[in-house]
């Protein structure tokens, strides 16, 4: 015999008495089952109204949200994840592993020579097993610069040589055997006080009138210009002599390649390698101020030196 008295008490307002209410303080508004609890589609543990990922099949572990674990935080949820400890940030493909893009069985954030050719043996990095694909005669999974242009000489691991060690390959280095800059082309920078030396020889260099006879006053510049030819074993020296146009052009000619030749003798005795220095005569071709004038003519009179490498 049940006696009642007044209205059955539902403190939560679930639709289901106290008395028969397993979940008493379920919160407003949530859908439950007849037994007052709020409603678990999936059976992970996590009611619907909490769960944000509501369909989960069933026994899989799931977060707190009620979404499957993903244990590597690769976007692949373990229990669909053939690879579940793959590195953080390495992207991976539908089944959570890491991508291969060559299918040479290394992973691309493993793969030191990702593009490998099909059905290609490899190494343990990726690289092709006794195959030189620039033919340098350093094998792909040995070769630290796989694109060597032909015929182009290389170190053991497969790098371009370079002797000097500025940085700058023999095969495009113009002074291989000097340190040098990428500005210079792999040779050394001509110093600014060197470049004044051989800007003061332009009017510096004085010879007897009509000769080729260089007068003693010009010892001084000639020694320095010898001093930094021996000093920079890297430098050829252009000689080159100039006249004004008074006489006949071959005269002109003539004398300005024997003064010029004067100079590449005089350096020779100071120590200066001769096969490091070359003459050139230009007469009166080449005239940088106006012959008309007595001070044209003078800065016409002159010798030129142009440093090579």
């Amino acid at each position: 015999l049940v006696i009642s008295f007044g209205k059955p008490k539902d403190t939560d307002n679930d639709g289901v008495i106290d008395r028969l209410d397993l979940c008493p303080n379920t919160p407003a508004n949530v859908a439950v089952t007849a037994t007052g609890c709020p409603v678990d589609s999936d059976s992970d543990g996590v009611p619907d109204y909490l769960d944000k990922c509501p369909d989960t099949p069933a026994n899989v572990a799931v977060t707190a949200s009620g979404c499957p674990v993903d244990s590597d935080g690769d976007g692949v949820p373990d229990y669909l994840d053939k690879c579940p400890n793959t590195p953080a940030k390495v992207k991976v493909d539908k089944k959570g592993c890491p991508v291969d893009t060559d299918g040479d069985g290394v992973a691309d954030y493993l793969d030191k020579c990702p593009n490998t050719p099909a059905n290609t043996k490899v190494d343990s990095k990726g690289c092709a097993i006794d195959i030189d694909s620039d033919k340098d005669g350093v094998n792909d999974n040995l070769d630290k610069c796989p694109n060597t242009p032909a015929n182009v000489k290389v170190d053991a691991s497969g790098c371009p040589l370079d002797v000097d060690a500025d940085g700058i390959p023999d095969y495009l280095d113009r002074c291989p055997e000097v340190k040098g800059t990428k500005a210079n082309n792999g040779c050394p920078e001509i110093k600014k006080e060197e470049k004044d030396v051989f800007k003061n020889a332009l009017q510096g260099i004085q010879f007897e009138t009509g000769k080729d006879v260089i007068k003693k006053t010009s010892n001084t510049i000639l020694n320095n210009i010898a001093d930094i030819m021996k000093a920079n074993p890297a430098y050829k020296l252009n000689i080159i002599g100039h006249t004004d146009n008074v006489g006949m052009p071959e005269s002109n000619l003539k004398l300005s390649q024997k003064r010029a030749e004067a100079v590449k003798k005089y350096l020779a005795k100071q120590g200066v390698d001769v096969t490091r220095i070359k003459a050139i005569g230009r007469g009166d071709t080449v005239p940088v101020a106006d012959n008309k004038t007595p001070e044209g003519r003078t800065q016409n009179r002159r010798v030129e030196f142009a440093v090579e490498f």
